[in-house]
């Protein structure tokens, strides 16, 4: 049979794995930041406040203010090869590449700034993928997280003619391959530390407990979590959350007066931060820098943070068990 010339390219059928993580401004400079801001904070899933009230916020004073404080932390912790966000994830999808045969494709994506969603699932589909699995790496599901990645990701289908068949990766904080692999890292990061911690705090991104009173499960996740890896080690870790932003009443206790509390205590303590799945801004500065200055200026004198999974090789073992698992009947 001859095709019209107008015809649509027929692709081979092959699958496609597209990682997705939050986001990063492309340079630790505040004009790129406040692009990166912008669009963050502008995503009605982030900020559940009716643009009529909250963009002139945002645009007024926000934008105007914070891209400058952001930059420099983020000066602080950018590597050569870019942004740690997007470095670690551009490798674990690298590392994964050839796992799962030929015809699967592994690629990754921001929800914010670059390389976008969009893009990505477009080089995907031209590759020839008719089968695409959408992973948000965000081990427990929140709306303000794992949702809104899935909805850039079916906003750019809505777009298409020819759509490829969609998976979504669900939420991973139980999954016994994932408590394993946190358990084996934590282990190793401890074993390597000069002094023995007799606090583990398990520090998470917070969210508006208004999340929580509307019915998002993120809370819980968090909890289920912290109590799974402190089985599997032995011990209770102590949970926080951290990340406040603005006046409303955020998840509680906050990490940054936790550490304070305990440096007064004279506590010795390592923090680890199950909820990322990479480090960041949220984990290098945040924790790793600023958390120690508050720990140290109230007092305390061993702190340590305890890396992400990253692009460890107990890490990938987990991604690969995990995505494994959702390909099934498509290889």
């Amino acid at each position: 049979m001859t095709w019209p010339d107008e015809h649509p390219p027929l692709f081979p059928n092959k699958l496609g794995v597209l990682l997705v993580n939050l986001g990063t401004p492309g340079k630790p400079e505040p004009a790129a930041v406040r692009r990166y801001l912008a669009q963050f904070l502008s995503d009605p899933r982030v900020v559940e406040i009716p643009p009529l009230v909250w963009q002139p916020i945002l645009r007024g004073v926000i934008l105007r203010t914070r891209p400058r404080k952001s930059a420099r932390a983020y000066r602080q912790i950018w590597r050569e090869d870019g942004s740690p966000l997007a470095a670690i994830t551009k490798a674990q999808a690298e590392a994964l590449q050839q796992a799962f045969g030929e015809e699967v494709f592994v690629d990754y994506a921001m929800r914010y700034g670059e390389p976008d969603i969009r893009g990505r699932l477009v080089s995907l589909k031209t590759y020839g993928a008719r089968r695409i699995l959408i992973a948000p790496l965000y081990p427990q599901y929140c709306a303000a997280t794992t949702a809104t990645a899935n909805d850039a990701a079916f906003a750019e289908l809505a777009a298409m003619r020819w759509q490829p068949a969609i998976r979504t990766l669900p939420p991973y904080y139980a999954d016994p391959a994932y408590i394993a692999a946190l358990k084996e890292s934590v282990e190793a990061s401890l074993a390597a530390l000069d002094f023995v911690p007799d606090t583990i705090v398990a520090s998470f991104h917070g969210m508006p407990r208004r999340t929580l009173e509307l019915g998002d499960p993120y809370h819980c996740h968090c909890q289920v979590t912290a109590r799974l890896l402190g089985e599997a080690l032995g011990r209770e870790l102590t949970v926080a959350f951290q990340s406040r932003f603005g006046r409303a009443k955020w998840l509680e206790p906050a990490t940054d007066a936790m550490l304070a509390r305990l440096g007064a205590e004279g506590r010795k303590v390592a923090v680890v931060a199950p909820g990322f799945s990479a480090d960041c801004l949220e984990t290098l500065e945040e924790i790793a820098i600023r958390g120690r200055e508050t720990f140290v200026a109230a007092g305390g004198t061993d702190f340590a943070y305890l890396p992400c999974l990253n692009a460890s090789a107990p890490g990938l073992a987990m991604l690969k068990t995990i995505l494994a698992r959702e390909l099934a009947g498509w290889l």
